[in-house]
């Protein structure tokens, strides 16, 4: 049996208080004087034991206190109408004003066809409201989540979690040019990007996410401790080499020694995922982070587009961020470029350029070209010991100046891409200290 609406809000808040709703302004039959929509209504009343689709309320997740929009689909399958648009952007203007997160727990068909285009356009009114929060919004996907809901309440949160196995789609079942595939699951939307985090129960996610979220804000990332060899590398090949060593440390260990506990979110939203790049929120002491790291791969158009996400979140909800740069450069092969890896390259230059919260960038590994340096920060870059950056790879660089293969090494030195170089040259702020 399908959990109700309150029922799913009591496994999930500590209290809760449901807000009162205004009346509906329309006959029992509707907007449209639908013939038996009255009835079918009383019906789902009956059902579910809520007077609407929804009920909203202020509680507390996790020791976070929240305001939380919770769909009930015993009532006409948790569609949308007027009268549930109206308690959705109650609910957001609540906690506007009142400077709350929303949690958003969605089990719904779509919009209400008994109301016609007024339900549709109650779509626009709760994202017109959503998006003048300044406060986090936490999506849970419940099965099943379809319809215009899922393509704008679901799909616009800040993080968008999903239980697993529910049915998610933008095509309801019954108007699907084919009706069962893997893209239309839970599992089909992580893969492709567009879920960040799947989940058995809400109660344990919604509750981390709301923490890390919600720690103190304002001043820059610090600069984490350098992990590796501080020992100052001999020559440029050497500092290339080292680098490459598989005995480094990457990022995962500069992130697990750098937060006390963190959140990832996942894909560009577009289709795609670059598992080559971590990028969230943590929790260093009593402040809250936003991240984005990469792992030494060569970062694709999806993790570009990933990071200025992350970017865009971070800034407006005035989260510093620290990234951490790792990659031998941008990926160059034919699939990157009809991805449009320039254009998300040059998306993620603008993204960061326009911040209004602090960017601190630590270079961990291999600074390749254009493809680290879209991810630094123009005002706070630093360095690790045991990294380089380069304007080009010296084995490309070889390439480009018709060099002897003999003559690799030779270059590393002229590109002077050691750490103490690119300090002296002033092109980082400092040498990161263990």
């Amino acid at each position: 049996m399908v959990d109700g609406a309150r029922q799913v809000i009591a496994g999930l808040a500590d209290d809760f208080a449901e807000f009162d709703a205004d009346p509906s302004p329309y006959g029992p039959d509707g907007p449209l004087d639908w013939a038996g929509y009255g009835t079918a209504r009383k019906e789902a009343a009956a059902r579910s034991g809520t007077e609407e689709s929804v009920v909203c309320g202020r509680g507390t997740v996790g020791g976070v206190p929240a305001v939380l929009v919770c769909f009930d689909f015993r009532f006409l399958g948790g569609s949308v109408g007027t009268g549930t648009g109206a308690r959705i952007v109650q609910a957001f203007t609540r906690a506007r004003t009142s400077g709350l997160p929303v949690v958003s727990l969605i089990a719904t068909g779509g919009t209400r066809m008994q109301e016609g285009v007024l339900s549709l356009r109650q779509l626009q009114l709760i994202t017109r409201e959503a998006v003048r929060l300044t406060t986090p919004h936490i999506a849970v996907l419940r099965d099943p989540t379809t319809g215009g809901v899922w393509a704008s309440l679901g799909a616009g949160a800040d993080v968008v979690l999903a239980e697993r196995g529910a049915q998610v789609a933008f095509a309801g079942r019954r108007v699907r040019p084919v009706a069962e595939d893997p893209a239309y699951t839970a599992e089909g939307q992580l893969a492709a990007g567009n879920v960040d985090e799947l989940v058995d129960s809400p109660f344990e996610a919604v509750g981390a996410w709301l923490r890390v979220l919600s720690g103190e804000r304002g001043e820059p990332a610090d600069v984490p401790r350098a992990l590796g060899s501080a020992e100052t590398a001999a020559s440029g090949w050497d500092a290339v080499q080292r680098t490459r060593s598989a005995a480094r440390p990457r990022a995962d260990a500069y992130l697990d020694d750098y937060f006390d506990s963190r959140r990832e979110i996942r894909g560009d939203r577009a289709g795609g995922v670059d598992d080559g790049l971590r990028c969230g929120v943590g929790l260093r002491g009593s402040r809250s982070i936003a991240f984005a790291a990469q792992l030494g791969t060569a970062t694709t158009p999806a993790g570009y587009r990933t990071a200025s996400r992350l970017v865009r979140l971070a800034d407006r909800l005035g989260l510093p961020v620290l990234t951490l740069v790792d990659t031998p450069g941008a990926a160059a092969d034919p699939r990157a470029e009809r991805a449009g890896a320039g254009p998300a390259i040059a998306e993620l230059f603008a993204t960061i350029a326009a911040a209004r919260v602090p960017v601190t960038t630590l270079v961990v590994g291999e600074g390749g070209s254009g493809g680290a340096l879209a991810l630094c920060s123009p005002d706070r870059l630093w360095i690790a010991p045991d990294a380089y950056f380069s304007v080009i790879a010296p084995e490309l660089a070889a390439a480009i100046l018709k060099r002897d293969p003999a003559e690799v090494p030779a270059l590393a030195d002229q590109l002077r891409l050691r750490p103490q170089d690119l300090l002296e040259l002033g092109v980082v702020h400092g040498i990161a200290p263990r």
